[in-house]
């Protein structure tokens, strides 16, 4: 059985960058601070971002519109100091990223470009437990190719009795029908059962199917190693919210393969940043835009939310993602370990793959929906007495889903500790009543 002193012990042995993050209070439970596991929804906040942000505030008030060039992080080239830390972290070359807009404008953008339907290739293959913006977004696209959304989105679905997709199943389907296939558009990490799917073998299927590949990254920048280049990905983009801990809504990126760099058949919307630097300030009516992803940036960067991506992003740089990812897999399994041993016999299961390989740090529980007790019931009830009674916060997924995210940079052993514990004494065991 395993012990709170376990916990703490291996706290000691692997603690993490918990030191370089604010941990919110608890209002419920035991313990001062509460055990976050919602960094799959928003991460916390870096305690270096406050000062830094305030350091790009002084400028504006110091220098004015000068601080363009003279500001201690220039503006006029401030999305540069965002490009070669971001493209390490998604296994990009420096020219391939580019951090701009949020994540459906950019994934908007990159269609425009890549989502080129004709004749008999038109569709657009997805996961059906997409994203809801995802789906919103391919089938608003088709409609402006005025296509009908219904016969070209194809929403892949696991097998009857399982959660998850397998890789498998997407290869021969692409296989099968890959000559009809304009785009395949997945989440690199599904946000609701947080299966990460094999993205270079799907990859390569899709690209041998004659389709272009665009990933959607919001589930697995910053939570799992990436090598888009090495795998040969025309496009993707991802939100840096979330695993990244740039703030609610802050900037995201985006990823174009060097193979696209320069392609004057590529259809792309253009803005004042879109053009070259050196020309920018030659007010000419035509754009020239660069051989790289800058192509497809369209406005000029919002300073103070460009400042703390640029924070973020240079802890993962120190710490880099093989550590994130090695911790990552001792934290999640523990937690897996933990729950083990509490779930027996009560109303709930675990549906995310149980092989390291296919997730990130997150646990999907399906609780049966009226197992949670207290006031309502389902997937929001029982974060809500997790939170109240217990301090632990999780994130619910309606109807019966409930998220734990461990994250590497700042979870404990003692949180997943806690949360197990939370969840013993709220979820009733079979036969028994609710605590």
């Amino acid at each position: 059985m395993f012990t709170e002193d376990d916990a703490r012990r291996r706290d000691a042995a692997d603690p993490g960058h918990r030191d370089l993050f604010h941990i919110p209070p608890a209002t419920g439970g035991d313990h001062p601070d509460v055990a976050y596991f919602a960094g799959n929804s928003l991460g916390l906040q870096p305690k270096a971002t406050r000062a830094e942000l305030l350091d790009d505030l002084g400028d504006w008030a110091r220098l004015g519109v000068e601080g363009h060039l003279e500001a201690g992080r220039p503006w006029l080239p401030y999305h540069e100091l965002l490009t070669d830390t971001a493209a390490r972290l998604v296994g990009a070359l420096p020219s391939e990223a580019v951090v701009m807009n949020s994540l459906t404008i950019n994934l908007h953008l990159l269609m425009v470009s890549f989502y080129r339907p004709a004749g008999d290739r038109t569709r657009i293959v997805i996961e059906d437990s997409a994203f809801p913006s995802d789906s919103y977004a391919v089938r608003s696209q088709a409609v402006f190719h005025r296509l009908d959304p219904d016969r070209t989105v194809v929403r892949l679905q696991p097998r009857p009795g399982e959660d998850t997709l397998r890789t498998a199943d997407v290869v021969d389907y692409l296989r099968a029908e890959g000559d009809r296939v304009a785009l395949v558009l997945l989440g690199g990490v599904n946000y609701l059962t947080g299966e990460l799917l094999d993205i270079r073998t799907i990859t390569e299927a899709g690209r041998a199917a004659g389709a272009i590949v665009g990933w959607d990254l919001a589930h697995a920048a910053g939570n799992v190693p990436l090598r888009l280049h090495d795998w040969g990905v025309d496009f993707a983009a991802w939100c840096s919210y979330k695993y990244l801990n740039s703030g609610p809504g802050a900037l995201a990126g985006a990823y174009v393969h060097e193979r696209h760099h320069g392609d004057p058949t590529l259809a792309r919307f253009e803005g004042w940043w879109s053009t070259e630097p050196a020309t920018r300030f030659d007010m000419t009516p035509v754009s020239r835009p660069p051989a790289s992803a800058d192509a497809w940036q369209i406005s000029n960067p919002p300073i103070f939310a460009m400042g703390p991506v640029r924070t973020s992003l240079q802890i993962f740089d120190k710490v880099g993602m093989a550590a994130l990812r090695e911790r990552s897999e001792r934290l999640t399994g523990y937690l897996e370990q933990l729950l083990d041993e509490i779930l027996p016999g009560r109303p709930v299961s675990v549906v995310t793959p149980r092989d390291p390989v296919r997730r990130g740090c997150q646990l999907s529980l399906r609780i049966a929906t009226s197992a949670a007790g207290g006031t309502g019931s389902g997937a929001h009830a029982l974060t809500a007495r997790l939170r109240q009674e217990h301090g632990v916060i999780a994130d619910a997924r309606e109807p019966d889903i409930v998220r734990l995210a461990p994250v590497p940079l700042y979870s404990t052993y003692h949180d997943c500790w806690r949360a197990a514990q939370a969840l013993a004494a709220t979820l009733p065991a079979k036969g028994g009543d609710d605590v």
